[in-house]
């Protein structure tokens, strides 16, 4: 099992960026999908989830209303939106999949709850 992260980069505040997260040895549409994202010296943080079926997600408070999760079940692949970066955006962003089960967003932002992991991609906010 693989997930590929991609799309990260050296951008200005302000700027957007669109994160890919491409499977292979599953099939995404039987897992529910987080992002999260994990800065130098800091503890690992949930950003973004997004149910099996694609109609409910969850977001951290601090991302709220500036990143969007969506997900590509044809293409097995989960994408972030990321507008109006900040320099504490700056982070490596890591997607992760979790066995479709009943939805809790409480549950969602546990990564101990998820089963497969990615590497990463870094996104760097300048100011």
């Amino acid at each position: 099992v693989q997930l590929q992260a991609s799309g990260g980069g050296l951008v200005q505040a302000g700027d957007s960026l669109r994160l890919s997260c491409a499977a292979s040895g599953i099939t995404l549409s039987r897992y529910h999908m987080g992002w999260f994202r994990q800065a130098p010296g800091k503890e690992r943080q949930f950003v973004a989830a997004i149910i099996w079926s694609g109609d409910r997600t969850t977001y951290a408070g601090s991302v709220k209303g500036r990143f969007e999760i969506s997900r590509d079940d044809a293409k097995n692949e989960v994408h972030l939106q990321i507008n109006n970066l900040k320099p504490e955006d700056t982070a490596v962003y890591v997607c992760a999949a979790r066995p479709m089960s009943v939805w809790n967003e409480y549950r969602m932002k546990n990564p101990h709850l998820y089963e497969y992991w990615g590497q990463g991609t870094q996104v760097t906010v300048s100011s």
